[in-house]
């Protein structure tokens, strides 16, 4: 099997592999923002509001014989006083390829674009008690702290979210 990892400029000819790697996900139980993946149409909406952002994000996406089968970007915090961090968004591993070191790739490959361009502080969240907890803490990102009651799946129940940060490096 043929495995890489590329940097995606555009979105636009991944967004039907995008949407259904992201129902895939949903439908095997994580928490991605989306309550159901019944309608595919609100998934292919949120992939094209993301390409339109791709001057302030990097995406990555993990393709296994030119099929996509992961991903993971980053958004730049904007603010002038926040140049130097980014947030972590939709680390994504299609079921069937998960438990291979498809996500440990992404993650690695995206500090390393981020150190390329200066950022200090990665930031993600998590659903608490979310198996992506254990993930994050063996590659080193630092739990501090939780929300409660900050998201609601599908049949109304509340769960918390959980607050990761991991430093790449300092310049003080």
């Amino acid at each position: 099997m043929n495995s890489h990892i590329k940097r995606l400029t555009s979105l636009a000819q991944y967004n039907i592999a995008l949407t259904h790697l992201l129902a895939q996900c949903i439908k095997s139980g994580a928490s991605l923002g989306f309550n159901t993946c019944n309608n595919t149409q609100p998934l292919s909406a949120y992939w094209e509001a993301v390409d339109m952002q791709l001057t302030s994000r990097i995406f990555l996406g993990y393709f296994c014989d030119n099929t996509l089968v992961g991903c993971v970007h980053y958004t730049r915090c904007l603010k002038p006083n926040g140049v130097h961090r980014a947030e972590v968004e939709k680390l994504l591993v299609h079921p069937q390829y998960q438990r291979q070191g498809i996500a440990s790739a992404l993650m690695q490959s995206l500090e390393c674009e981020a150190i390329k361009q200066g950022i200090e502080l990665l930031t993600l969240d998590t659903q608490t008690g979310d198996n992506s907890e254990k993930f994050y803490q063996t590659i080193n990102y630092i739990k501090c702290g939780e929300i409660p009651h900050f998201v609601r799946d599908s049949n109304g129940l509340f769960f918390s979210t959980s607050y990761y940060f991991k430093k790449l490096f300092s310049t003080s």
